[in-house]
C-alpha cells in the first residue's frame, strides 16, 4: 500500500512540476510558444488561465490527500514490532558446548 501511494504522490509531484511551468509569470515562463505548440493554441489567452489555475488546484489537494495518507499508512506499519532476523538469533538461546 505504501508503495503504491507513493508511486502516486511522485506521478503527481511531477504533473504539477509541468502544470506550473506552463502558466504564465511576469517573465512568460515556459507557457509562450511552447504551450501554444504542444496543445495547438488551445492554452493561450484568459482560459488558459483558468484551466491551468484549477488544474493546480486540484493536483495540489491529491498532493496533500497523498501525503496525509503516506503519513497515516506509515504510522500504522511503524507500531507493528517488527522483529528482524538479527533480533530473532539473538532472542535463542545459544548452545553451549560441554567440556
Amino acid at each position: 500500500m505504501f508503495s503504491i501511494l507513493l508511486v502516486m504522490l511522485v506521478i503527481v509531484a511531477v504533473m504539477m512540476i509541468g502544470v506550473i511551468l506552463l502558466q504564465k509569470s511576469e517573465g512568460s515562463g515556459m507557457s509562450g510558444s511552447s504551450a501554444a505548440s504542444m496543445f495547438g493554441g488551445a492554452l493561450t489567452g484568459a482560459s488558459a488561465g483558468n484551466f491551468l489555475t484549477k488544474t493546480t488546484t486540484i493536483l495540489a489537494v491529491i498532493f496533500f490527500i497523498l501525503c496525509g495518507a503516506l503519513a497515516v499508512v506509515s504510522s500504522k506499519s511503524a507500531n507493528r514490532p517488527a522483529v528482524s532476523e538479527l533480533q530473532q538469533e539473538l532472542a535463542q538461546p545459544a548452545a553451549v558446548p560441554n567440556d
